[in-house]
């Protein structure tokens, strides 16, 4: 049997010294602005209210977000029916 930790540290050493040889020039990617969500339906806990009306704001906020979440649906599904419809009808 080969000694192959000595072959082991001479494929190391030898990787090494290839990747000490090149000179490899790194270009940082710019951070892309995003877009900042609306806020409005963001609620910071208010420590002076009871538990309950906690809840039923957060709850609010939720059905809220539902209903904006299906009209966008609704509204894109009739957009594609819209473009789609004089193609099929031909």
């Amino acid at each position: 049997m080969r000694d192959w930790k000595s072959e082991l540290d001479a494929l190391v050493a030898e990787a090494t010294a290839f990747a000490g040889s090149l000179e490899v020039e790194l270009e940082q990617p710019q951070p892309q602005l995003k877009e900042v969500a609306n806020l409005d339906g963001l609620s910071v806990p208010d420590h002076g209210s009871s538990q309950r009306d906690q809840i039923r704001k957060r709850v609010e906020s939720f059905k809220a977000h539902q209903e904006r979440l299906m009209r966008e649906r609704e509204e894109y599904a009739n957009s594609l029916l819209r473009r789609i419809r004089p193609i099929t009808k031909s």
